[in-house]
């Protein structure tokens, strides 16, 4: 298999798009993709799709970089096995990611800082809700959500809350953090996510530093961001998540605004 940049020219909207950004400039004409695993299995052949068209994209233009990164924000399912695993599996695929080998787990710190900034910002709360009663709040498809009664407390109640979760005052299932967005949305993924749960599990890279881990909508376009993510490249299951996506980007105020495509 050749992967290099001299491998017949091919064509579909997804390079379409990045050749278009290439030429307007945007992203200083940089492109940087990147394959994000969760370490929590072996991969299948959804993934060596998504192996050859981030790598295969990097490739085909001149100084695009793909990024491996470890998707490892939950605690619970992960395993250094499957982080050795993938990386056989894409050398076995004839790709060399070099120095970008990334875990999302080194992000704790930072995406922490990001939480604490949408807090202050109003933007995000401490919900004590159980998670049957966000179930029942959440609405559905038809119908609008409610909103939560504590999505009114006020920064310094969430800002002493938040800290008080990271300390492991309370047990899992206590509280969780939610961007406050909109609850009548029709897209239900924008209806106040979680940001944060509380699980008093052992990290695999980070062991018991941490007690409160980061939902992947919120850690996943923060890492893209932090990495200079040029085309976040997702399956269509991904299309609806891509709002909210935008949101924690722009809320966040990164210095770098990666592009999500489906």
């Amino acid at each position: 298999m050749s992967n290099s940049p001299e491998s017949p020219s091919r064509s579909d909207f997804i390079r379409e798009v990045v050749a278009a950004d290439r030429a307007a400039g945007k992203h200083a004409g940089r492109v940087v993709t990147r394959f994000p695993p969760e370490p929590n299995g072996y991969l299948h052949i959804g993934h060596a799709k998504s192996i050859c068209l981030n790598f295969g994209i990097a490739a085909e233009n001149p100084g695009g970089v793909c990024h491996l990164r470890m998707d490892d924000t939950n605690p619970t399912t992960e395993d250094p096995e499957y982080v050795q695993a993938i990386q056989d599996d894409v050398r076995w695929l004839g790709f060399d990611w070099q120095d970008k080998l990334f875990f999302a787990s080194d992000y704790f710190e930072r995406l922490y800082g990001f939480a604490v900034l949408l807090i202050k910002k109003q933007l995000a709360y401490v919900d004590s809700l159980s998670a049957e009663e966000m179930r029942r709040h959440r609405g559905t498809l038809t119908e609008p959500g409610t909103p939560s009664p504590y999505r009114s407390r006020s920064v310094e109640e969430n800002l002493d809350l938040f800290q008080r979760m990271r300390s492991g005052e309370f047990p899992d299932g206590a509280h969780v953090l939610r961007a406050k967005i909109d609850m009548a949305s029709p897209n239900i993924n924008l209806r106040d996510p979680v940001l944060y749960r509380i699980r008093h599990v052992a990290h695999y890279r980070t062991g018991a530093s941490w007690c409160i881990y980061p939902s992947y909508d919120f850690a996943h376009p923060l890492s893209d961001a932090i990495e200079g993510i040029t085309h976040s490249i997702c399956t269509l299951e991904f299309e609806d998540h891509r709002p909210l996506y935008d949101w924690v980007v722009e809320q966040c105020e990164t210095s770098q605004r990666p592009q999500q495509i489906e």
